[in-house]
């Protein structure tokens, strides 16, 4: 199962650090990443990857990326792959 995480906020030390970290404690493989500092905002997507059988729930998930969010000062929001594909289509 594939899920896309999107980071965004004000730039400093760290970011990517803190938010691969917290993907490892969770065993979230990450597949592929951008990120792009715009002045000086921050913006990352993810596509991370995970076994079906080990997978956290996406509740617990939200919840632990917006804990982490709040302490980074970035809003983090982790979505399914199947809805982000579904909220793209034409």
């Amino acid at each position: 199962m594939k899920a896309v995480i999107t980071v965004l906020g004000k730039d400093n030390v760290g970011i990517l650090a803190k938010v691969s970290n917290k993907c490892a404690q969770e065993r979230l493989n990450i597949l592929e990443v951008t990120q792009s500092v715009l002045q000086d905002m921050f913006a990352m997507i993810m596509l991370v990857e995970f076994e079906n059988d080990t997978a956290p729930s996406f509740d617990r998930l939200t919840t632990e990326f917006d804990k982490l969010g709040d302490e980074i000062g970035t809003k983090i929001h982790i979505m399914h792959e199947d809805i982000f594909n579904s909220m793209h289509k034409i």
